[in-house]
């Protein structure tokens, strides 16, 4: 949607950069493997893919997620579009799937978390996730993470609330998921979606806004649950960054950022992090 402008800051990033990019990831030019955490449809992820080989570079993409389907339908489409590149596929969570990773092969990781996917996390859970990640890294092991950066607040906002009604939906999702497995009686009609930006801690707060008062009953839980007029149910967050607060997580964390790309508006931030 136009005004969600992450996705293509990011692919913009790997388009102009992609060549350092991979250079960079390949080292001194011994194997490597590229593990994505969160891999999704991989649309992004493929532009350095066809890049490292077109670099020669010796390497085997280990895309991570929680869904088998995604990962299958991203190694259909890595066949049939990169028939070259070695895809081995790892169903699970991050640091069970890195932990068990480190136990059968020594090739040189570099791991990459794209999307601005860090931003669903408040600050200390992040520098939790990144001491997770630093401990499963070796001296030579390098980190890729995409980073949404501060900017006027209205840009942000209207990413959020935008005019087609997309992320509303997306959050109302969670009331319609609960109805349908859980046997709930949500009325999404009932919740107005809201979003709020503070451009001081760069944080962007989704929530669903009960426009009555009302009971809701999840039959599988056995709950009621009572809302008053305009309660709220907090559903995400998005942080936004600027470059102190990438230092300042890498410094908690054990890591030091060792190179920043940036998209030619300066919406958004790729940085490469290596072990302290």
């Amino acid at each position: 949607m136009p005004s969600y402008y992450l996705t293509r800051a990011e692919y913009e990033i790997f388009e102009l950069h992609k060549e350092d990019i991979c250079r960079r990831f390949m080292g001194s030019g011994q194997a490597f493997n590229l593990i994505e955490l969160g891999a999704g449809d991989g649309k992004k992820t493929k532009i350095l893919l066809r890049q490292l080989q077109e670099q020669q570079a010796v390497f085997k993409y280990q895309p991570v997620d929680i869904s088998a389907n995604v990962l299958a339908q991203l190694w259909a489409t890595i066949k049939q579009e990169l028939p070259g590149v070695v895809v081995e596929t790892m169903e699970g969570t991050y640091f069970d799937t890195l932990t068990k990773l480190n136990k059968i092969q020594h090739d040189r990781k570099v791991l990459l978390f794209l999307g601005s996917n860090i931003g669903n996390l408040l600050h200390s859970q992040a520098v939790d996730f990144l001491r997770g990640l630093q401990a499963q890294m070796g001296d030579d092991d390098l980190l890729f993470i995409g980073f949404d950066q501060k900017k006027h607040p209205r840009k942000i906002l209207d990413a959020y609330n935008d005019p087609e009604g997309i992320t509303e939906a997306f959050n109302k999702n969670v009331l319609v998921r609960i109805n349908k497995e859980l046997g709930g009686d949500f009325k999404p009609e009932k919740f107005l979606h809201w979003e709020v930006y503070d451009p001081e801690s760069g944080t962007a707060k989704s929530y669903l806004v009960s426009t009555e008062q009302q009971t809701v009953i999840i039959e599988a839980l056995d709950l009621r649950v009572r809302f008053e007029a305009w309660e709220t149910i907090h559903t995400e967050i998005s942080q936004k960054y600027d470059d102190a607060t990438v230092h300042w997580l890498a410094d908690k964390a054990g890591l030091v950022p060792i190179q920043w790309y940036g998209d030619p508006e300066g919406r958004y931030k790729d940085v490469l992090f290596k072990k302290v």
